[in-house]
């Protein structure tokens, strides 16, 4: 490994692959994955191993808990992705016109909104304007504006508290 960390030796290389190659698909084959899906994952590791090689300390682990641990983690990767849900069909857009009702609701609560913002502190309704209209982060706004970060989270923060206090009573939920 040292050679392959230090000088990227390809024939040491080669000789890591054929050692731990055949051992990291057992041991993915035997946490219950297919041998295909094993094998791609194995070349995923052993691909890391190439390019993370500088990254390999002897001081903090032997070469193969570094490998298998890369494999582990590649492992709970592929899992992690597999399970994750899919999001279902889109479903077509229905020709009902809105009620009315929701409309007008909708509308009521623009409007309160509106109200309560202007009636915030100007430098708490532009930070709140540029963080959540302008969709920029906080970083971006200190950027444009010069203002120190814990300013800039301290006039959102009041201002989304003074807000939610002015808009507690138009709730309809």
């Amino acid at each position: 490994m040292l050679a392959v960390r230090d000088q990227r030796d390809k024939v040491a290389f080669g000789h890591l692959f054929d050692h731990f190659a055949p051992r990291l698909k057992g041991v993915i084959c035997r946490s219950g994955l297919p041998p295909a899906q094993a094998e791609d994952i194995v070349q995923d590791v052993m691909l890391t191993v190439w390019r993370k090689a500088h990254m390999f300390d002897p001081g903090r682990a032997q070469v193969s808990a570094w490998i298998y641990q890369i494999a582990r983690n590649r492992q709970i990767d592929v899992l992690r992705k597999e399970r994750r849900p899919v999001p279902e069909e889109l479903k077509p857009a229905e020709t009902a016109e809105d009620d009315a009702s929701q409309i007008v609701a909708l509308e009521e609560e623009t409007t309160a909104l509106r109200a309560a913002l202007n009636r915030l502190k100007p430098a708490q309704r532009e930070m709140v304007e540029r963080a959540y209209l302008g969709e920029l982060t906080h970083a971006e706004i200190r950027a444009e504006t010069g203002l120190p970060l814990g300013t800039i989270k301290s006039r959102i923060r009041l201002g989304l508290e003074k807000l939610r206090h002015e808009l507690k009573g138009t709730d309809r939920t």
